[in-house]
């Protein structure tokens, strides 16, 4: 995984955020504070269903 572009969010606030990479057809999330650590992998169906989630309020609490 060391050879894959991770790009972390302009929102970020001190390193408390996630970092992703997009190798097609798959797209890497991993914790920007473990960047050593596990990494999830999802389909690129799976990702833009959680984002527009995200995007539509799904998972406030």
């Amino acid at each position: 995984m060391t050879t894959l572009k991770w790009k972390t969010s302009t929102r970020s606030n001190e390193g408390n955020c996630v970092e992703v990479a997009t190798p097609a057809p798959t797209v890497m999330v991993r914790d920007s504070k473990d960047r050593h650590g596990p990494a999830l992998a999802f389909s690129e169906s799976q990702w833009v269903d959680f984002v527009q989630g995200i995007k539509s309020g799904k998972f406030e609490a």
